[in-house]
C-alpha cells in the first residue's frame, strides 16, 4: 500500500458504520463467489467454468480495494498478477466470514436499541414480549432492564463501531494488497529482475549494431561506390552515366529501406500512429497462419509498456510460425486492473520450451523488465498458451 496526498478521511461514526453495514452486504457476496468457486471445483468436471468465475471475485476484489482505499485515506496496490488470484480467494474467505461478523454487529447495535426501546415502551401491547436477551418483559420494572439493554446496544455501537471499522479496513487492505516481503527478498527481486533487464538491453543493443553493420552500412558503402563510378563515368563520356546514376539511385532507395526496418525494430511507427491494438492487428494480418486478434477496448499504457506487448506478440507469433506447425493463431489482449494482458494460442503439436531457443527467453527477459509475469503452457501435441501480464501503472 502506498499513502496518496489526500485530505484526513472523515471517520465519523455515520461513515464507519455505514462502511461496515456495506461490508456485510460485501460478505454476502463473497460468500456466493466463494461456494460458487467450491461447486466448480469439488466435481473436476466443472473445473473449465472456474474461469468463468474468478473474474467475478477479480471485479469484487477491485471495487472493495477502491472503497478501503477512500475509508482508509491511501491508494491500495493490487497484488502482482502472479499471486492476484490467490490473494483475492484468501480476501474472500476474510470478507465472507470476519467481514459479515463485524458488519452484523455494526448493523445490529442500532437495530437491538431501537427494538428494545420498543419492546420497554409497548410491552403491554405485546403479552409474552422477551427483549433481544430473551429476557421477558411484563412489567415497567421489567421494562427498565429493555431500557438498560438497548442502552448497552447504542453504547457497543457508539464505541465499538468505529474503531472496529478502522481496524478491519486495515486488516482487509493487507489482504487487498500485495502479500508482504522482506527487504532481503525484495531487493533479491530487483536485482535479478535489472540484471535481466540489462541483459536484454545489452542483446537489443547487440542486435541493432549488427543490424546497421551488416545491411544498413553495406548498403552505404554500396551507394558510395557506385557514386564513385558515376563521378569516373561522367569524367569519361557523360552519356553513359546515366545507368550508373540510376544503379546508385536504387542502392540508396535500398539503403533507406533498410534504415526504416531497423528503426521499426527499435520502435514501430504503427504503436504511434494506431496503438496497441492496431499494431497488434498488422501483425495479424501480416502473419503466414491465419490470425485472430481478440480485442477489448484498451486504455493506453506507457510508450515503452506498448513497444514490450508488440515485441511479445511479434515473437510469439514467430515461434509458433517457424516451430508449432499450427493452422491457427488467437491473439487476445485486455486490461485487467491496471495490468496489460496479453495472451497468444495457437493449436499446433506444442512441447514449446524456452531451453531450446532464444524466443521465448527473450520474451521472458522483456517482460521481467517491466516487472511483469510470462506464463508458458505448452504440453506434447498442443495447444500452446503463452500469456503475458505486465502493470501499467507506476
Amino acid at each position: 500500500m502506498s499513502a496518496v496526498i489526500t485530505p484526513a478521511p472523515n471517520r465519523s461514526w455515520p461513515k464507519t458504520w455505514r462502511f461496515l453495514a456495506y461490508g456485510m452486504l460485501v460478505g454476502f457476496q463473497a460468500l456466493f463467489v466463494l461456494l460458487a468457486m467450491i461447486v466448480t471445483i469439488a466435481p473436476v468436471v466443472t473445473l473449465p467454468l472456474l474461469s468463468r468465475v474468478l473474474p467475478f471475485a477479480h471485479r469484487l476484489a477491485a471495487r472493495e480495494r477502491d472503497r478501503t482505499g477512500r475509508f482508509l485515506g491511501i491508494s491500495i496496490t493490487p497484488p502482482p498478477p502472479a499471486v492476484q488470484d490467490r490473494r483475492n480467494v484468501e480476501w474472500l474467505g476474510l470478507q465472507a466470514t470476519l467481514g459479515l461478523f463485524i458488519g452484523s454487529v455494526a448493523v445490529g447495535s442500532p437495530l437491538g436499541a431501537v427494538q428494545n426501546l420498543a419492546i420497554a415502551g409497548f410491552w403491554w401491547l405485546f403479552p409474552g414480549v422477551t427483549t433481544s436477551l430473551d429476557v421477558p418483559v411484563r412489567s415497567w420494572g421489567e421494562a427498565v432492564f429493555a431500557v438498560a439493554t438497548a442502552v448497552g446496544y447504542g453504547l457497543v455501537g457508539v464505541l465499538l463501531v468505529p474503531p472496529l471499522a478502522r481496524w478491519y479496513a486495515r486488516v482487509s487492505a493487507t489482504r487487498l494488497g500485495p502479500p508482504r516481503q522482506s527487504l532481503v527478498e525484495r531487493i533479491e527481486e530487483v536485482t535479478a529482475t535489472r540484471a535481466a533487464a540489462l541483459e536484454a538491453h545489452g542483446t537489443e543493443l547487440q542486435r541493432i549494431e549488427r543490424s546497421l553493420h551488416d545491411g544498413t552500412q553495406n548498403r552505404l558503402v554500396a551507394v558510395v561506390m557506385h557514386l564513385g563510378m558515376v563521378e569516373r563515368a561522367l569524367r569519361r563520356d557523360p552519356e553513359s552515366a546515366l545507368p550508373a546514376v540510376l544503379t546508385a539511385q536504387n542502392a540508396a532507395t535500398d539503403a533507406l529501406a533498410e534504415l526504416r526496418q531497423v528503426v521499426r525494430t527499435i520502435y514501430p511507427p504503427v504503436l504511434a500512429d494506431r496503438g496497441l491494438s492496431g499494431a497488434v492487428a498488422s501483425l495479424a494480418a501480416h502473419c503466414v497462419i491465419p490470425c485472430t486478434v481478440d480485442e477489448q477496448p484498451l486504455p493506453r499504457a506507457p510508450a515503452a509498456v506498448e513497444a514490450a506487448a508488440y515485441f511479445v506478440v511479434a515473437e510469439a507469433l514467430t515461434n509458433a510460425v517457424k516451430h508449432s506447425g499450427a493452422d491457427h493463431i488467437t491473439v487476445s489482449l485486455h486490461d485487467e486492473h491496471g495490468v496489460l494482458v496479453v495472451e497468444v494460442a495457437d493449436n499446433g503439436r506444442g512441447g514449446a520450451d524456452n531451453a531450446h531457443g532464444t524466443g521465448l527467453l527473450g520474451i521472458q527477459r522483456r517482460v521481467a523488465a517491466f516487472d511483469g509475469t510470462t506464463k508458458i503452457v505448452s504440453p506434447p501435441g498442443g495447444p500452446t498458451v503463452i500469456r503475458v501480464e505486465i502493470p501499467t501503472g507506476p
